[in-house]
């Protein structure tokens, strides 16, 4: 059962008890990320969450990895385009270390200035780190080119000019505007006692800044067909193809969810069977949705060797157009939908995954999170919400494209044969 209560500061709370484990996941979800920063700003949410685990009033870095190691527990963190995660995942015996340990980094981190540089150095690295990764820089690239113009085009990472120059009074005044109790969701999953639950958070989370609570940016994407070469050497040319697609949440989302499976969300998928399985052409293919509050895409991806790059884009863009002039059959539709019910189910058997839905729904779509009627928008997608779908998908008001590799002599050819498809099939906004 999951239950919904706000602490006497403000901080909404939701959690989920589950009885067949031993395990309790927190998580403090932070209403800030990439796309609440200005220009001068980027990366600092990203640098924030490196930097509450760097010493707080009583711990050094030293001591709280001592002590997530001493109880055998989890503690990590993320940042992601519209929200910051502080999680930790424990015995329910530990309860109480747990909740102090978490609420001391997020509550209490000095931001010492004499760890600044070296973890400034370890962004630094994790921001290079990306450049080593071609799969990486096209996603990016391409989110970038369809999201122009837009908060969401924000890199999370942020530059290596905006990181060098961040100070420890930017993180402060950053902090100040975001790590409000209005603007923070704790979410817990597993073993527990509610009273004692309830009255840890309580205790411990009690000084919490009062604030604001911002709302999301809003998104509009332009139109028109955007593209990036990224020239690298590397052996495979790396393509990518991101459509606008659906927001977060939306019943569009999970009609869009399926058509993404039936096309590239798995093994029996179109374009899995057609170009790798049937042709050899590549390793690697595939489509994923990604969904904000808002706005989302749909994003396709190949991976082959420059003398093939041309044909898997032809047949990529090929099967875009026969699913929108025919659809799907019956067949796909049950087994991409069976298929996303079967990975969604499994990917939610630990308490962590729980508290992570709880989470995420509480802070970015400001309802309760119900797996049953997550389920069930799943089951009662239709047929014709398929097709409805692919009509909006396939029909583009904007389109970008970007391919990484050597590029010698094909990559404004690829980038012709992307934009002459947006060319036929895009409209007006």
């Amino acid at each position: 059962m999951i239950e919904q209560i706000r602490l006497s500061n403000g901080i909404r709370v939701l959690t989920e008890h589950m009885e067949s484990v031993r395990s309790v996941a927190i998580g403090v979800w932070v209403n800030a990320g990439s796309v609440f920063e200005t220009d001068a700003e980027a990366g600092v949410s990203h640098f924030i969450e490196h930097m509450l685990f760097k010493g707080t009033e009583k711990r050094s870095a030293s001591d709280i990895a001592a002590e997530t190691d001493a109880i055998g527990a989890n503690l990590n963190a993320f940042t992601a385009k519209e929200c910051t995660c502080f999680h930790i995942k424990a015995l329910d015996e530990d309860l109480e270390t747990a909740v102090e340990l978490l609420s001391d980094i997020v509550l209490k981190s000095t931001l010492d200035p004499s760890q600044m540089d070296r973890e400034r150095g370890v962004v630094l690295e994790e921001i290079a780190m990306t450049e080593d990764s071609p799969e990486d820089i096209v996603f990016d690239r391409a989110s970038e080119q369809l999201f122009l113009g837009t908060p969401i085009e924000s890199e999370i990472l942020g530059t290596e000019q905006t990181v060098q120059s961040l100070g420890r009074d930017d993180l402060i005044r950053y902090m100040q505007r975001h790590y409000t109790a209005e603007n923070t969701v704790i979410a817990v999953a597993g073993s527990f006692e509610r009273e004692t639950l309830i009255a840890l958070l309580e205790r411990y989370f009690r000084d919490a800044a009062q604030g604001e609570r911002h709302a999301a940016p809003a998104v509009s994407i332009r139109a028109g067909f955007r593209s990036a070469l990224v020239k690298k050497d590397v052996e495979q040319i790396n393509l990518c193809l991101a459509l606008p697609g659906a927001a977060l949440g939306t019943d569009e989302y999970f009609a869009q969810a399926v058509l993404s499976n039936a096309l590239g969300g798995s093994m029996s998928s179109r374009l899995f069977q057609h170009i790798r399985e049937e042709r050899g052409l590549a390793y690697s293919v595939y489509s994923y949705p990604m969904a904000y509050r808002g706005a989302g895409s749909l994003c396709f991806y190949a991976g082959c060797t420059e003398g093939q790059a041309e044909e898997v884009l032809s047949l990529l863009l090929k099967e875009l157009d026969d699913v929108k002039r025919s659809g799907i059959s019956e067949d796909e539709l049950v087994r991409a939908k069976q298929q996303l019910k079967g990975s969604y189910l499994l990917g939610m058997e630990s308490s962590m995954a729980h508290m992570s839905a709880l989470g995420k729904t509480a802070l970015l779509l400001e309802k309760e999170y119900d797996l049953s009627a997550t389920l069930n928008r799943m089951e009662c997608v239709t047929m014709e919400a398929v097709r409805t779908a692919a009509e909006t998908l396939f029909s583009p008001t904007a389109a970008a494209f970007c391919a990484v590799g050597r590029l010698q002599g094909v990559g404004e050819t690829l980038k012709k044969t992307a934009e002459d498809w947006w060319k036929r099939n895009g409209r007006q906004a």
